[in-house]
């Protein structure tokens, strides 16, 4: 459900009359959910900040902090070997409005696995144009 929000902004005339003059609604709100993987890469970019900060020690503090195996918070930092301009469309990808998301994180960090930003790019087009 959305609400609409109408401005209406009232002045009297010279006579006494109120006048009414309609604003502008305000933006409409964009529906659906931010994809996991943006989350995620989201995530990476923050933990790597905390890292460098020195607020948290290693990937085992920050697992243990975000209630995450090892393993697992190996792998959402892994998403930092993608190639920069990849990283940029993950963050910015529309959001899912129906259904599952069209890109999933495993096949995301299958592709940050390769070492060649090239080879990344290529399997990303492959990706996102299916």
């Amino acid at each position: 459900m959305s609400t609409l929000v109408l401005d209406f902004h009232c002045r009297t005339s010279d006579k006494g009359r109120i006048r009414m003059k309609r604003g502008k609604a305000p933006a409409p709100v964009e529906v659906g959910s931010i994809p996991r993987i943006s989350k995620l890469m989201a995530l990476a970019i923050r933990f790597d900040r905390l890292l460098r900060d020195g607020v948290v020690k290693d990937y085992a503090e920050l697992a243990r902090l975000g209630h995450v195996t090892r393993a697992r918070m190996s792998q959402i930092m892994g998403l930092l070997n993608l190639a920069p301009d990849i990283q940029e469309e993950i963050l910015f990808l529309p959001k899912t409005v129906k259904g599952r998301d069209p890109i999933s994180a495993r096949e995301v960090i299958q592709i940050a696995a390769q070492e060649d930003w090239n080879e990344q790019r290529l399997s990303w087009g492959k990706l996102c144009s299916v």
